[in-house]
Parts: C-alpha cells; structure tokens; sequence
C-alpha cells in the first residue's frame, strides 16, 4: 500500500517549502494531502491537483503515516509521525525566552530534518538531551528549485541592464528595516539608478505595506508572493535585516546588504545607518574578494547540497521511521495548555 504524507501549514510561504517535497513523494508513487490551519493560510493557492482535508476528523480518517510540518507546532492529535522541516534557515533571532527561537524545542516533533552542519550539531546535541526525536540532516526541500532554473521567471526584464535590488523585511518590530528604510528607498527609486523588487514577510504590518506600495513605479515593484525561489533568481544583491530569508539568497552566491542585523558575520555586509544604504549596496555590487570568500564559507555551513535533491533526502528519512517506528525514544512531553487551545482552534474534541 501506497505510504500516505500530510502537509500540515498555517502560512502561504509553506506552500513553496513543501512543494518539491510532493513532488518526490508522487514520483515514488506515495500520496498526499494538505491540511491548512488557521486563518493566515489561502486555500487559493492550492493547486487544482492538490488535495484538502478541511477537518481534524478528515485527516484521522485518512491516516496518514508522516506529516511535514514548516512551522513551529502541530497537534499530538494528528496520526502520523512528526517532522519538522522548517520555515527557514537560523537567522539568529531571539525569542521572548531570551533563546535562539530556531532552536526552541516545543515537544512537537519525532523526527527533525536539519539543513546543514551549523544547526545538525545543536540538534543532535539537543536529541541527546531531550531523547524524544531524531535528527537527521537532509539539506531543505525549499531550496530543491533554487538550484534549478525557472522558466519564463517574471522578474527578470532581459531588456534592462540595471542592477536588481531586492529588499526582504521581517515582520518583527525589533527587527524590521522597513519603517526605517522607507525615505531612503523612496529616493534610492526615484533616482533611477538600479531597479527594485520589494518583498516582506506575509505578516508585515499592513500600514508599512501600503506605504511601499505606494512608491511602485518604472523603479520598483511591490510583489506578493507565496514562492520567493523566482524574485531571489532575479537580483543582484539583497537589502534586508535579520530575516532568515537572506541566508536563502547567500546560496546562490551573492552578497547581503543587512540593517542593523542582530547577529552580524563577516559574510554580510552590515549597515547602521540609513544613509549608508545607497554606498553599502554599491560595495556589495563590486563583489568584493574577501566577502566572496566569506559567503562560500558561509554556504558550506548552513545548506552544502547543490544537487536540488533535499526533498528525497527528507523523504528517506521519514519513511526510516516509518518503518523502524519511535524505537528508543521517550514519550514526548504532554502541554495540556497547548493541547487545549489547538483542539479549540481546530474545532476537535474526539480521541
């Protein structure tokens, strides 16, 4: 019998994390559903050959054997085992706990399937001390398509010449650029020097949103995505903060411009002040020896597969413990609190 696989997400981004990894599943002839929770998901961008369990009890009818989960929770109360393949590389944020957030274990998950030397470490060091899941590193299936070419990618304009610049923001306030950035980037467009995409995180403070879409024009581009592999293809350099998405574009070997980073390294070039946006960018153009040599250093960390296979590595891990069942791990912790308000949000209460 076909092995079934859910993917549980709660953002639109997840969409694009997942995918390749359906992709490995339905070549090697397993099945799969989608389980969106919550409110901040678009069930419109599923697509027409995409399947949906709309209920908890739906998807205990299915039974599924593994779910794949981008974010931070998932229910005990969904059948399968647990793995957790992220929603991004570790930036360094942290949370309210005073904690590298990336790291936070919250008893969710069986199985973690880590995405290169600088996080497997910590990970297996936290297995050991928490005994109830594993660690596998597989490299991340989101980066599967960054490696590949896209066709007919619409942020490419062939008939311009001028540099992209691609600015990403985090949504938290303690770290976002964008409230920060917005006069400089108005002038930085108008002037006509490079060419601009703007993308934030999907929960970016809607205000801050419209006054970025407000400067759209021959310069710039305010884009709303749920797949940002084709807008990292497109630019020269990114503008960002501590968003964990300008490790994505490190992989491809160009260089970050960041805003008052929260954990600067020698592989970014890191700015305080506003007005050193516009000579901070243009360094970053030049390519500069040393900071390439930074960046590949960089790279070989945190994701050293470039062969665009990371879903089947995933995929080979989970069905391991498909097969091999939860041997020698303890029983994950029980959050009743948790518990509690997930089978509230869920509409759940059966067994």
């Amino acid at each position: 019998m076909a092995k079934r696989y859910l993917m549980y997400i709660a953002q639109n981004y997840s969409y694009a994390i997942l995918r390749p990894l359906q992709e490995a599943i339905l070549h090697q002839g397993g099945e799969v559903c989608w389980f969106l929770e919550g409110k901040e998901v678009d069930a419109n961008f599923l697509l027409p050959n995409e399947r949906r369990l709309n209920t908890i009890a739906e998807v205990k009818a299915w039974q599924p054997d593994a779910v794949f989960v981008p974010g931070n929770v998932v229910p005990r109360f969904v059948p399968g085992i647990k793995v957790g393949v992220f929603h991004g590389f570790n930036a360094g944020k942290i949370n309210r706990r005073g904690r590298e957030d990336h790291f936070e274990i919250r008893g969710c998950f069986d199985l973690y399937c880590t995405q290169g030397p600088d996080t497997t470490l910590r990970f297996e060091q936290l297995a050991k001390e928490y005994g109830f899941f594993k660690v596998k590193q597989t490299g991340w299936p989101m980066m599967d398509p960054l490696f590949q070419p896209t066709h007919d990618n619409p942020y490419l304009d062939k008939k311009d010449e001028r540099p992209t610049i691609l600015m990403c923001s985090t949504f938290s306030r303690n770290l976002t650029c964008a409230p920060h950035l917005i006069e400089t980037i108005k002038q930085l467009s108008q002037s006509g020097k490079w060419r601009w995409l703007i993308q934030f995180h999907p929960k970016m403070d809607s205000a801050i949103v419209e006054q970025y879409k407000a400067l759209q024009g021959p310069n710039l581009t305010f884009v709303e995505t749920d797949n940002v592999i084709p807008l990292l293809q497109a630019a020269d350099v990114m503008l960002c903060d501590t968003s964990s998405v300008l490790l994505m574009f490190l992989l491809q070997r160009k260089p970050v411009v960041t805003f008052r980073n929260q954990s600067p390294k020698p592989h970014l070039i890191n700015i305080e002040q506003a007005n050193l946006v516009e000579d901070a960018l243009t360094q970053a153009l030049t390519r500069p020896p040393e900071l390439m040599a930074e960046i590949e250093q960089y790279c070989q960390m945190i994701h050293p597969y470039y062969d665009g296979k990371s879903s089947e590595r995933v995929l080979a891990a989970a069905d391991e413990m498909i097969e091999s069942g939860l041997v020698g791990l303890k029983n994950k912790p029980l959050n009743m609190i948790r518990e509690f308000k997930m089978r509230k949000k869920l509409h759940f209460w059966g067994f």
